[in-house]
């Protein structure tokens, strides 16, 4: 769990239901068949994001009118996004040995989740306290639900919280199903949906769906009935740091003046802070010298498989990036000693690396239990701040803050959102255990880069 410095207030549900897609395509009463990867991600937890809004109204049908309006277009959005509405089902062949895949039914399903809660808390209570309350896990559904719950649970949930003077509204994703980058582009194409005043509206950024008529791969095992050990939870503190623009720029210079790198072969901003916070951390955790401590960061692979694929195709196209270093020597280095380790770790994930490593455990498949990606001293930089995560206002305006769900948190967690301002500053949603974040905290170098504007 994730501890909180403030009261935690109850979030009470008012309704629950579900939504079908307005109409129902010829293509979305097929099968949508998962992908070897999407089988790799049914037991990793569901994607959970979430936008607060301030609420614009305190008229008396102002929610009811939000809520009938945010039915209305996520049914008509679930008409481009089919696969969100369906179920996980298991085919299986009749032959000995028998082998198993999995796909998303989108014929025999109750629909995509949606609820209305309610909370007495306020704007402020989220965005005014200095760590992450606990009681903002409890504005998503599906908490702590794995892939393989998919076939009982929906594969989207969207839970709208009406607060005294906010609205939170916490989507929850089946991770199996799409990665962040489809994650992002559902929930600003519902938004595009929600402020359009047409009946068929032409997206910015249409997804595009696998054109395939069978199972991509075929399993000696059945996913779906395979059990996923999930580690038990422990007492973190959770905090977002902003960092400004200003400051990304400068991290970003002086990782690539360390290393004297040229343009063509630059450290990127993420790159660099990810560094920065990668030396941080481990200096909080006060390591000895000869103690490893590994960084690893989720990449997107649609621009780097082959054939490349443009960033509205619909799925899970990810791979994990990871160095790993001795304390002594990441501490006592430069950051750009540290920035170009992530640098080549990063180009190394070509499409032959990944293309060979999808390969290997298709001939050996197995299921990716949680426990297998705890390392010790890890620092895990999740999301990416180049997910337009401000794009979604539905009639509400730009969104006052970012926050998510569990999610698999733990100790070195770190997830990055695109600061609020834009222009290139990054806010860091870090969890720690207690005295790390304490030390963290007192470390004048880290501190005397992050805002408090």
């Amino acid at each position: 769990m994730v501890s909180t410095s403030s009261s935690s207030s109850e979030v009470k549900i008012i309704s629950e239901c579900f939504v079908n897609p307005k109409t129902i395509a010829g293509k979305s009463k097929e099968p949508y068949h998962l992908s070897p990867l999407d089988h790799l991600m049914l037991s990793f937890q569901y994607i959970q994001k979430g936008l607060l809004f301030l609420k614009p109204s305190s008229e008396q049908h102002f929610m009811e009118t939000l809520l009938q309006k945010l039915k209305d277009s996520l049914a008509t959005t679930l008409v481009h996004f089919h696969p969100l509405a369906g179920r996980l089902k298991t085919l299986k062949t009749d032959h000995h040995p028998r082998s198993y895949s999995v796909f998303v039914d989108c014929n025999n399903s109750p629909g995509a989740g949606f609820i209305h809660a309610k909370s007495d808390l306020t704007v402020s209570d989220i965005v005014g306290s200095t760590y992450v309350p606990l009681v903002v896990q409890s504005f998503f559904d599906h908490h702590k639900t794995v892939g393989v719950d998919g076939q009982t649970l929906s594969v989207l949930s969207v839970k709208v919280t009406e607060l005294v003077d906010g609205v939170f509204i916490g989507l929850s994703m089946n991770h199996s199903v799409g990665d962040g980058c489809s994650f992002w582009n559902f929930f600003n194409s519902w938004s595009e949906i929600f402020n359009s005043q047409e009946d068929d509206i032409c997206l910015k950024n249409p997804q595009i769906f696998r054109e395939v008529s069978g199972p991509m791969c075929m399993l000696p095992y059945s996913p779906l009935d395979e059990s996923v050990i999930q580690s038990e939870s422990l007492v973190l503190k959770e905090r977002m740091f902003h960092f400004s623009s200003e400051t990304v720029r400068s991290l970003k210079s002086m990782a690539n003046q360390d290393c004297g790198t040229t343009t063509t072969m630059m450290i990127s901003s993420l790159q660099s802070l990810t560094a920065f916070i990668w030396r941080s951390i481990t200096r909080a955790r006060r390591l000895s010298n000869d103690q490893e401590t590994t960084c690893r960061f989720a990449l997107g692979t649609r621009t780097r498989i082959d054939p490349p694929l443009p960033m509205n195709h619909f799925g899970v196209y990810t791979s994990l990036a990871s160095t790993t270093a001795k304390t002594g020597e990441l501490l006592e280095n430069v950051l750009g000693w540290a920035a170009s380790k992530l640098h080549q770790a990063v180009n190394e994930q070509s499409a032959e690396k990944i293309a060979s490593e999808l390969e290997q455990w298709l001939k050996s498949p197995f299921v990716l239990q949680p426990e297998q990606f705890s390392e010790p001293n890890l620092v895990h930089m999740g999301s990416s701040p180049r997910f337009d995560k401000y794009g979604s206002e539905f009639g509400m305006g730009k969104a006052v803050a970012v926050r998510s769900g569990y999610n698999s948190k733990h100790d070195g967690k770190v997830s990055a959102y695109p600061g609020r301002e834009g222009g290139g500053s990054i806010d860091l949603e870090v969890c720690l255990l207690p005295e790390f974040m304490e030390a963290l905290e007192s470390d004048h170098e880290f501190m005397s880069l992050v805002s408090f504007s």
